[in-house]
């Protein structure tokens, strides 16, 4: 039995899919750090690295949420639904790119240690976001009969 299903049976929707995105987004992240770590590596500055990263990772994100993660998907237009979905993104980005400069040049992180608390956050920020905006579930009317 797959590990969806075995979800789906065992968990609320929204737990579901929480624990779904995140494992999507666990293999995006290892998309997003090993580039970062590569292109630091490479010489390329962290915040350029930072966002090719991240970048690359939303692409993942979004073959996932939409294969495995999210049953409902209420934009019928799918160019609409990924152009929001990358709109998210791109805000999320702005947040990564904020959170990264704060603990390098504040703290003086590494660019690997602080892509940790960073990525906690904005993963919390895409999920809530486009569950809300994108893939939210139809609302049952408890008035209707």
């Amino acid at each position: 039995m797959g590990l969806g299903l075995q979800l789906r049976r065992r968990l609320p929707e929204g737990l579901r899919e929480l624990a779904l995105y995140g494992l999507a987004s666990a293999l995006a992240l290892g998309v997003d750090w090993g580039l970062l770590l590569l292109l630091t590596k490479l010489g390329v500055n962290y915040l350029v690295a930072s966002g090719a990263g991240f970048t690359s990772g939303i692409g993942v994100t979004y073959v996932l949420s939409v294969s495995m993660v999210f049953r409902h998907r209420p934009v019928a237009d799918r160019r609409r639904e990924f152009v929001g979905f990358l709109g998210v993104g791109l805000a999320g980005l702005i947040l990564t790119q904020g959170l990264m400069a704060l603990w390098v040049e504040a703290l003086h992180w590494t660019p690997g240690l602080a892509k940790i608390p960073t990525a906690g956050v904005v993963f919390l920020f895409n999920f809530t976001v486009r569950r809300a905006l994108l893939f939210r579930a139809p609302r049952v009317d408890a008035a209707r009969p």
